[in-house]
């Protein structure tokens, strides 16, 4: 046992002896010594409920044999730091998230993990610790929350975002906004719909990271607490058999996440937080490999943003195991690829059948025959562009219109509630990288407020920032290079024509190399006033294109 460091011998008396200042007694010590990472907190809807989630775990511990050590991380609330200073903070904690386990873990000698995240970069921080220590490790996330109602519809947070634009537009009351505010997100859990938490909960699944459920049993379900303890139970086995992450988040079980993500249509965020979770593990991920699974594998369901339905619809059609038992009737998973069940993903989803062809559509009679995410590319973006192709409308899949550009967030929304904007126009929005920002703030306000307007299928979005897993409608973001390190984003000008075809992957600026060039000559870097934790992110953040990995 790796516990033996901080038990063993006469010289670990010490040791023994703080552990006994914790109230253990010597059978407790013996045992296996299993770190519960919970993220709860009071401030994120996701994550309130991750006391009762930890205690279930830790009751499954105790049921197989082990001893259950919490520990705690924290976890940002996308939606509430949404288009503020706050979302700087968002995609850095992800480092932070992954730090504190990798600290808490050897600094104590832990035997085996279970890690309870919930949401946007919990999910994939906690990926990444378990790819990076290599220790059993096993996902079980506090679940989704169930989606509103409003005058017989359901509703979730894109509907309130797109409802600011309403109200400014004069589309509606700031009554019913009212009304609405009270009933979008009605319980506990991640936002309800294929947003980016939720996305990265489904990955756990496909990577064989999680038990079967994980991605969509709602968090107010009773068969979460029963999740959990099984989750908790299943731990020790991957400890007695010595099952690693190492041995799980193959090659393979990254093919098997971007062929689920592609059919899901998951958030463009999967695009970052996957290609992170493999350079921890060791895995070759690029945008090449991503856009080649996306033009092989069928976009399967439309939930929301790009559609009606939520994960709770999801959930009760069969979840994540019955849509890849759909994909696999095409062939085009890794069947033989290691779960934290110790059975392959073929053995597990051969029993999971489809229930519901509206959610899952048909192998056969898919949504789009090709992938819900694209990665586009051009002199624009020469090291690529991500959207979310399944949640934009077809009349705006190819666009060529002038660009307007903008230095920040805060400029193109003042710009969109004003109506300052004309139809046709590619809105840009630069220095909101992960160096520029620094931070990559996730921008669902622009995206949203257009749609309120009614403009989403007339006026198109470019950023080296990143959207929302609730974003819907032409957002192209994590153009790379960014601005803040000189790239193309950087030298666009207003009136430009910006070319794009989501066909065939292209994201052209229609300006001469000559004017290009010139243009850089006379170029200076935004300012950045970047202190505290963002100035050390920002030193040693790397490009979109590579997951925003940090590298010193």
């Amino acid at each position: 046992m790796k516990s033996s460091v901080v038990k063993m011998g006469v010289e670990k008396a010490p040791h023994r002896s703080l552990m006994k200042a914790l109230g253990l007694i010597n059978e407790e010590i013996e045992k296996p010594l299993i770190g519960v990472v919970n993220t709860f907190n009071e401030i994120v809807p996701g994550h309130k409920h991750l006391r009762e989630v930890a205690e279930a775990v830790k009751t499954g511990v105790r049921i197989a044999g082990g001893t259950p050590l919490e520990f705690p991380s924290i976890a940002v609330c996308d939606g509430i730091a949404m288009n503020h200073e706050g979302m700087k903070y968002s995609l850095v904690s992800r480092e932070l998230i992954a730090d504190t386990v990798e600290v808490m873990t050897l600094a104590h000698g832990l035997d085996g993990l279970v890690m309870i995240p919930n949401c946007d970069k919990v999910v994939p921080a906690m990926l990444m610790a378990a790819a990076r220590l290599n220790i059993p490790a096993i996902i079980v996330s506090g679940g989704a929350m169930l989606a509103g109602k409003h005058k017989g519809k359901n509703i979730d947070l894109s509907t309130m975002f797109e409802a600011v634009g309403q109200v400014n537009a004069g589309t509606l009351s700031r009554c019913e906004l009212d009304e609405m505010e009270n009933s979008a997100c009605p319980s506990c859990g991640s936002c309800s719909g294929m947003f980016t938490a939720n996305s990265m909960n489904c990955m756990t699944e496909a990577l064989g990271m999680a038990l079967p459920g994980n991605g969509t049993i709602p968090a107010v379900y009773s068969e979460r607490m029963r999740l959990a303890k099984y989750t908790g139970i299943q731990i020790m086995e991957l400890v007695e058999k010595e099952i690693t992450p190492s041995m799980i988040l193959t090659d393979d079980a990254f093919h098997n996440a971007l062929v689920a993500d592609m059919a899901l249509g998951c958030s463009t965020n999967t695009v970052l937080h996957l290609s992170a979770i493999a350079h921890e593990a060791g895995i070759k991920m690029d945008l090449d490999r991503i856009n080649d699974i996306s033009s092989k594998t069928p976009n399967l369901c439309k939930l929301s943003p790009a559609g009606p339905y939520h994960i709770q619809d999801l959930y009760e059609a069969g979840g994540i195991m019955a849509l890849m038992n759909e994909l696999s009737k095409k062939d085009l998973l890794k069947l033989d690829s290691l779960t934290v069940m110790n059975e392959t993903i073929g053995d597990i989803i051969r029993v999971s059948e489809v229930l519901d062809h509206k959610i899952i559509a048909p192998i056969d009679k898919p949504y789009s025959e090709t992938g819900g995410i694209a990665v586009l590319r051009g002199n624009l973006a020469p090291d690529g562009a991500v959207v979310k192709r399944s949640a934009v409308s077809k009349e705006m899949l190819t666009h060529k219109g002038p660009a307007r550009v903008f230095e920040s967030e805060e400029e193109v929304v003042d710009a969109i509630l004003t109506r300052n904007i004309n139809k046709g126009e590619v809105l840009v929005i630069r220095y909101e990288g992960p160096k520029g920002g620094p931070g990559m703030r996730e921008m669902l306000t622009p995206t949203s407020a257009l749609a309120g307007i009614g403009m989403d299928k007339e006026v198109a979005l470019i950023t080296d920032g990143r959207f929302s897993g609730a974003t819907r409608g032409a957002s192209i973001g994590h153009v790379s290079p960014e601005a803040a390190v000189g790239g193309p984003i950087a030298f666009v000008e207003d009136g430009d024509i910006i070319e794009i075809d989501m066909n065939s992957g292209k994201l052209q600026l229609n300006v001469d190399e000559k004017t290009l060039e010139q243009r850089k000559k006379n170029w200076k870097p935004k300012e950045s006033n970047a202190k505290g934790y963002l100035y050390k992110y920002q030193k040693i953040v790397t490009s979109a294109s590579t997951g925003a990995i940090c590298k010193p």
